[in-house]
């Protein structure tokens, strides 16, 4: 396994990472979450990432359950949970956002769920428009000085709300931001490689990626159309059903067979290509990964391998293939 600094902290983070929301969600018996945990951990996975709306808590349970089973020594792992949506179907006002209330509150649901004494990274799940920046932050900073969080940051903001965030911190001698949880992937690139560009130098902003697989298009298993067992047919799931019947997604998929066709010359397939992809790109800290099966764990750890295999030229032709590199800004 490789470990990457998680951006300019000290903290070092395995470059392939483990999430529960795949895994976790889908009503999975807990010895299978078991399985593929202990695969993770033992193939040098360190990072295991969560969330409070992830099966309404009920993800961080399982979690909670495995690590007590397991017995880990509590300074070999890394354990994640974001804050925004709530853990409750329909929501209070109380029981959702970044505000205060919630984002302390839900700290201290999740420590319970987790059964941890403290969180290693604990994310904004999604901007609040409701609440000012200068409240999370400073919620967020009393966390950490309470010993509960040990780092926080953000997923899906806005690269100038990240500065800001970062700006009240620094006015107000506050802790900021170490890093952001962003979707980056073959189909996915702009905000990652442009809008967040100056940050990775500025502020040395650190990166846990999600869905390098594109929600599983880079898989191939949607070439053919939707299969039966997919997640796309539960309930709760159509906008995932949209994302592969889409006119857009017929176009990506023409691109993934070609990648495919790189891949057998690689000697791999498209999903370790595809998890090697991002692995290339300096500014991802750690790509967070997804199974069902443990089968699926031990074939995501060979992507590390693959990404040795990315040399220049299979770069540029794959950039040939995707012909959606974004163009950089001239400053």
């Amino acid at each position: 396994m490789e470990y990457r600094r998680l951006g300019r902290s000290g903290l070092k983070v395995s470059a392939l990472s483990f999430g529960s929301w795949v895994t976790f969600d889908n009503q999975m018996q807990i010895e299978a979450a078991e399985e593929c945990m202990v695969a993770a951990y033992d193939a040098g996975v360190n990072f295991f990432d969560n969330a409070e709306a992830y099966a309404q808590g009920q993800s961080e349970v399982l979690m909670g359950q495995i690590l007590k089973k397991t017995n880990w020594p509590r300074d070999t792992y890394i354990v994640s949970s974001k804050v925004f949506w709530g853990s409750v179907q329909d929501p209070l006002p109380t029981q959702r956002g970044l505000n205060r209330k919630h984002v302390v509150e839900a700290c201290n649901q999740a420590l319970h769920r987790l059964q941890l004494e403290y969180l290693d990274l604990y994310f904004c799940h999604r901007p609040d428009k409701e609440t000012p920046i200068e409240e999370t932050v400073r919620a967020m900073h009393d966390l950490i000085q309470q010993g509960k969080v040990l780092y926080w940051g953000t997923s899906e903001w806005s690269a100038q709300q990240i500065m800001e965030a970062y700006g009240v911190a620094r006015q107000y001698h506050l802790i900021p931001p170490t890093m952001e949880q962003p979707q980056y992937n073959m189909f996915h690139r702009e905000r990652f490689e442009v809008e967040y560009g100056r940050l990775y130098e500025e502020i040395g902003l650190g990166t846990t990626i999600w869905s390098p697989l594109a929600s599983g298009l880079l898989t191939g298993k949607y070439n053919q159309g939707i299969p039966e067992d997919s997640r796309a047919n539960l309930k709760g799931f159509e906008w995932l059903r949209e994302r592969f019947t889409s006119k857009q997604a017929q176009l990506q998929i023409a691109k993934v067979r070609e990648l495919m066709t790189l891949a057998d010359e690689l000697g791999t397939n498209i999903a370790r290509l595809a998890i090697a992809w991002c692995l290339k790109n300096p500014n991802v800290s750690t790509v967070i990964t997804g199974a069902s099966r443990v089968e699926q764990v031990h074939d995501n750890m060979f992507a590390l391998d693959v990404a040795d295999q990315l040399t220049d030229d299979v770069m540029k032709r794959i950039d040939s293939i995707l012909d959606n590199k974004p163009e950089q800004p001239e400053f």
